[in-house]
């Protein structure tokens, strides 16, 4: 798509994110004053979600890779592979049941009006704090105990080399995995990069794959969770791209 469309393509997308951002502010205000409330309030944040991804022209493919289900009222931490402001639409999107939150830039909180809602319904972070990062567990595991996931991009941000198909992953989502008995879902999801990439001048809609590959128990040697959930999302982009190139 020429780069004067993708501006025009981006610039609509953030016209109908903010459009919905000014209906849905009053609901999911009251709603996230109270931890217990939150259930409720996903439901406009979800929506928002769907409509944002939807007005994009992007639509899903979810294959399951494993016959584990998720338990209703049971927590998760949720991680997955991250490279496009996409993944944030689309995972929500993933999880009817179950009520997210996630773990995001502690910068996006000065935005002005949008930091009002962005401060209770996600984690803040400053990642080059390392104090701000340490206070991200406690705060992670306050959600978890009050019965809300918490989505984790374990590579803790976006690769600056866009031709890494999945960089190192940080300890923290599965150090509380074990520290807070909390199951990991893991997810692989693939396309979004091309689609909508961080360059504003490049993507293009089209169709967005998501691959469930599995339950993770906590445990507490978390180092090989880590290493074990590393490897099947590595495997699930390899085999991704092979198949699409």
């Amino acid at each position: 798509m020429p780069a004067i469309f993708n501006y025009l393509w981006r610039l609509w997308i953030i016209l109908v994110a903010a459009v919905l951002f000014l209906l849905f502010f009053l609901p999911v205000y009251l709603l996230s004053i109270r931890k217990e409330h939150y259930k409720f309030a996903y439901f406009f944040v979800r929506t928002w979600c769907r409509c944002v991804f939807a007005a994009a022209g992007f639509r899903y493919e979810l294959i399951r890779k494993t016959s584990k289900q998720l338990i209703d009222n049971q927590p998760y931490i949720i991680i997955s592979n991250h490279y496009s402001i996409m993944d944030i639409m689309l995972i929500p999107i993933l999880f009817p049941r179950h009520p997210v939150s996630f773990v995001g830039k502690a910068e996006l909180a000065k935005i002005p009006f949008f930091a009002t809602i962005y401060k209770r319904i996600c984690i803040l972070v400053d990642r080059k704090s390392a104090r701000s990062r340490h206070a991200v567990y406690g705060k992670t595991a306050e959600r978890l105990r009050a019965g809300t996931s918490v989505i984790i991009f374990p590579e803790g941000g976006v690769p600056d080399d866009t031709s890494v198909l999945l960089d190192d992953f940080k300890n923290g989502a599965f150090s509380i995995s074990a520290g807070e008995n909390v199951p990991i879902a893991v997810l692989a999801l693939g396309g979004l990069k091309e689609m909508f990439p961080f360059d504003n001048s490049r993507g293009y809609p089209g169709k967005a794959m998501a691959f469930f590959l599995d339950i993770l128990q906590p445990n507490p040697d978390f180092l090989k969770t880590k290493e074990a959930a590393h490897g099947m999302i590595s495997d699930a982009l390899r085999q991704y791209y092979l198949k699409k190139n």
